[in-house]
């Protein structure tokens, strides 16, 4: 991770009036050295595994800090599970999502991307930002 986040991520820290902690700053190196989507209590797990004892109320209030100031991705699926992914470097993608198994599948279509935005000007708009999940069930 670059020095450029760290002081980003003590930044926003401050704008928020939070104190740089050894815990706080262990979810964010969590986030950005793991590709995938982890729930609170997998990111709490994992801390804890490496020896590194972070409450649920400080994993949140992380979280939700890194949500607000785009280091990180906010995903609530059908199950109301709320997951995050790394959003530092990473290239936009959409997702698909197993109904039976919960495995997520990440992609990218500029087809896609091209026709949602060739929308939004014709309706007068440009999208901003946009979540995109398809639920999706394999074929036997």
């Amino acid at each position: 991770m670059n020095n450029s986040y760290i002081n980003g991520f003590k930044e926003a820290l401050k704008k928020e009036n939070l104190k740089f902690t050894n815990q706080r700053f262990s979810i964010l190196q969590f986030l950005t050295n793991n590709d995938g989507h982890y729930d609170c209590d997998s990111i709490i797990d994992y801390l804890k595994k490496n020896k590194i004892k972070v409450s649920k109320a400080t994993a949140y209030r992380t979280l939700d800090l890194l949500v607000k100031y785009d280091f990180c991705r906010k995903m609530v699926l059908d199950d109301g599970i709320a997951r995050y992914e790394n959003k530092l470097d990473a290239t936009h993608h959409d997702h698909m999502i197993c109904i039976d198994t919960g495995k997520i599948i990440e992609f990218m279509s500029p087809e896609i991307e091209k026709i949602q935005d060739d929308i939004a000007k014709d309706k007068g708009y440009k999208i901003i930002k946009h979540v995109h999940q398809l639920f999706v069930k394999k074929i036997s």
